[in-house]
């Protein structure tokens, strides 16, 4: 076996955040449910991106029918935005 590349994989495998940085909290809203709110108060052409965010909540970003940009970070568990 070659260690050369046994530190470069143990280091990788440190340095990247636990699971449990990068996934929603158990108490977390359905993102269905996130989402169908969106749509509910916006006037949503089409949804651009979703992403889970390590801080603790969603980054979705969208177009109105207008074709206004907007980014909002939603709390997982409320589903209201964060300020």
């Amino acid at each position: 076996m070659k260690f050369r590349y046994i530190f470069p994989v143990a280091l990788a495998l440190s340095a990247s955040p636990s699971l449990a940085d990068r996934t929603p909290p158990a108490d977390a809203l359905p993102l269905s449910t996130i989402v169908g709110a969106l749509e509910a108060r916006f006037d949503i052409q089409f949804i651009d991106e979703i992403e889970w965010d390590d801080d603790g909540y969603w980054d979705i970003e969208f177009f109105t029918n207008d074709g206004a940009k907007v980014e909002v970070k939603i709390d997982p568990v409320s589903g209201e935005p964060r300020n």
